[in-house]
């Protein structure tokens, strides 16, 4: 895995939740790549989307620490796999 696509995994982990434009400028990537970044990641099963299912709340949200990136109505989350990946 590239350097870019673990800076995602790493920033996903922290359980901030993002919007696309924030985490592609704190990524320094446009909003295309990133949500390509987003879909490598999904196939290699290191995240997961799920429909947002919140009102944007975050600090009153039970999931809140679960949230990578709320994009679209979607939230993308970091798996087991991916946990592991940013640890080694």
């Amino acid at each position: 895995m590239n350097d870019a696509l673990q800076n995602l995994l790493r920033r996903l982990s922290t359980g901030q939740a993002y919007t696309l434009g924030e985490l592609a400028s704190v990524l320094g990537v446009d909003e295309a790549l990133l949500e390509q970044m987003l879909s490598d990641l999904e196939r290699a099963g290191y995240v997961q989307m799920t429909p947002a299912r919140c009102d944007g709340l975050c600090q009153a949200c039970d999931s809140r620490h679960h949230c990578g990136l709320v994009l679209h109505g979607r939230i993308w989350t970091v798996t087991e796999k991916g946990q592991r990946a940013i640890r080694v």
